[in-house]
């Protein structure tokens, strides 16, 4: 897919919406829809604000916004981790509308493995035991698009990175989906991809990092105020800031579960 062409973006922002189906296992209602506009017809995700679930931490009605706003974020660093986004008016409501990203089926990079069979290369999360009693590895690729997706995660804080966020696309790129309990103002950093923690940042993410930086002091900050507090806009240059200064990755707070669970 890559970084989204306005021609992309004036898809998802003016075409023409037809619900097709619901993905049942969401907490939050999310519908798979065709989108067309002047001839050119796509898939997407719509997830209206009407069908939000309601937060005992997250103000209700934001967690849309804040999957634009995390999308933004992904644009400004150069990682376009997250699938083109955008927040508009659709059958039920205004909402969230993603552009679907096709996945390979036979390429997972986050799994549950049993010990003797973790992949060379790859990053033991958490040891723990299946439901039969059988120990168990929570694992993920040792891949550079998803190096940059942990540190993506730290700064957007999210707090429900599970496996199935984690997208293989058809094309060999890397997506994270589901992202609208981030931006906090708080530390609620949960995810899976705890692999690399107290590591050295790559250089390509420090120099995101920056550019993020530079960017909140302009059109980036304006718009993430369309759809954050102050406060948590404040509190994003201030997770930039300490991972720069800082150059790894972090580790869990202890405040905090550091993993989702389910995770999956």
């Amino acid at each position: 897919m890559g970084p989204a062409g306005e021609g992309v973006l004036e898809l998802l922002r003016r075409g023409r919406l037809e619900v097709e189906g619901r993905m049942v296992d969401a907490s939050n209602a999310t519908l798979f829809c065709r989108i067309t506009l002047d001839g050119v017809s796509g898939q997407c995700v719509y997830k209206p604000v009407s069908g939000e679930r309601p937060l005992w931490d997250f103000p209700d009605g934001t967690l849309a916004g804040r999957e634009v706003a995390t999308y933004l974020v992904s644009e400004a660093a150069g990682w376009h981790l997250v699938p083109p986004t955008v927040l508009r008016p659709g059958p039920f409501g205004a909402g969230m509308v993603q552009l679907w990203v096709d996945t390979r089926e036979d390429e997972d990079l986050v799994d549950i493995v049993a010990e003797d069979e973790v992949p060379a290369g790859w990053r033991a999360v958490l040891r723990a035991h299946d439901r039969y009693g059988e120990p168990a590895v929570l694992v993920h690729a040792d891949h550079p698009r998803v190096r940059l997706m942990a540190a993506f995660d730290a700064v957007v804080n999210n707090a429900d990175r599970k496996g199935g966020h984690v997208l293989h696309a058809a094309d060999g790129a890397v997506y994270g989906v589901d992202h609208g309990i981030c931006l906090h103002a708080e530390d609620k950093l949960r995810t899976v991809l705890w692999g690399w923690l107290g590591e050295p940042l790559p250089e390509e993410a420090v120099d995101a990092l920056r550019r993020v930086r530079s960017c909140l002091e302009g059109e980036l900050g304006e718009a993430l105020h369309e759809h954050l507090t102050r406060a948590e806009v404040r509190a994003l240059a201030e997770r930039v800031d300490k991972l720069l200064a800082a150059g790894v990755y972090p580790e869990p707070s202890g405040d905090w579960p550091a993993i989702p669970w389910p995770a999956f």
